[in-house]
């Protein structure tokens, strides 16, 4: 089922030559993830950023139940996807909205769902000569199958965290075997595979896409142990650094590695990719966000505002794009 808010109001003056002048932006947050509440956030944002510029908006609010007749019946143009986690990421809305022929921001269902499995990803990064750490995944009934055994032929330290989840729910850094149980369990509670990563010790940064183009890159400063939930949405002692205090080599190939990132997932438009910068000044990558967040504390907004782009001149990016695809599909089916 979805919450719909209609808001009609256009400013007539507006260039006839406007892509979005006549436009209905349906914008799709909420969700049933455990990232629902960071999700209405950034829809919010976004509906309200488009709302003052006169833009013709439907704030659609999703569960689960969400399906190709009910996005025809919203009769929106094109969607702003400002969904996070299980079904806004893992390809599910998009393929939904591809039966409804309705064009939308971001990724396709297949980049998505590369993206929101995290074994998946990594297979991808590899298979593109992409920095990773290595890693293993186990299911929940591999997991159960070893029991106690669980982790004790891996040396500490590793990070464990759900294969298909964001926001850094449910991630430890085990340190001690001691710690591996407690880490398993809390992972299995945003999913049934986990994935177990070589912990990488270095400068935590971040790289978003725009267009085929990377965008400054932004340094985290932290007061916690790694950039978990707490420290992205909550904390207000996390620091980011943007651009970050590397020199212009080192900031080209953090650059480079999320492009190269984004191009072997089939990304789209937009994507974030997070990365750690070791001792040897090697960039490794960790993951790859295809629908960044879009709150007060997120990275993309203010990777955008370095280089002059205020956030609502990227929101409209992103739907021009969508659109521009939209209509070249239309014209390949006709």
């Amino acid at each position: 089922m979805a919450t719909i808010v209609r808001h009609g109001r256009r400013f007539n003056s507006r260039d006839h030559s406007d892509p979005l002048n006549h436009a209905a932006v349906g914008v799709l947050y909420g969700g049933p993830s455990a990232e629902r509440e960071i999700s209405m956030q950034s829809g919010d944002a976004v509906a309200t950023a488009l709302e003052q510029a006169g833009r013709n908006v439907q704030r659609v609010i999703l569960d689960g139940s969400f399906d190709a007749k009910m996005a025809r019946g919203l009769g929106i143009d094109v969607a702003f996807l400002a969904l996070h986690g299980e079904f806004g990421e893992d390809g599910r809305i998009q393929f939904i909205l591809e039966q409804a022929g309705i064009p939308y921001t971001g990724s396709g269902p297949d980049a998505s769902a590369q993206a929101f499995d995290k074994m998946l990803a990594k297979r991808a990064y590899e298979s593109h000569g992409v920095l990773t750490p290595a890693w293993m995944c186990f299911d929940r009934e591999e997991l159960a199958a070893m029991g106690p055994r669980a982790l004790n032929d891996l040396a500490p330290p590793v990070v464990v965290k759900p294969a298909a989840c964001g926001s850094s729910l449910g991630v430890t850094i085990v340190r001690h075997p001691d710690q591996a149980p407690a880490a398993l369990k809390l992972a299995l509670e945003f999913g049934d595979s986990v994935l177990v990563e070589r912990f990488v010790p270095g400068r935590e940064v971040t790289v978003a896409i725009l267009g085929d183009e990377p965008l400054p890159v932004a340094e985290l400063k932290l007061q916690r142990e790694f950039y978990d939930f707490t420290a992205k949405y909550e904390d207000d002692a996390t620091r980011i650094v943007c651009p970050a205090e590397l020199s212009r080599e080192m900031t080209a190939r953090a650059q480079a590695s999320a492009l190269a990132a984004h191009q072997a997932l089939g990304c789209c438009d937009v994507s974030r990719t997070d990365l750690i910068l070791d001792a040897h000044g090697l960039f490794w990558v960790l993951e790859t966000n295809t629908l960044p967040g879009l709150t007060s504390h997120s990275l993309l907004p203010k990777a955008c505002a370095e280089v002059g782009t205020s956030f609502l001149e990227l929101a409209e990016f992103l739907l021009i794009k969508a659109l521009a695809r939209g209509a070249g599909k239309g014209r390949q089916a006709a």
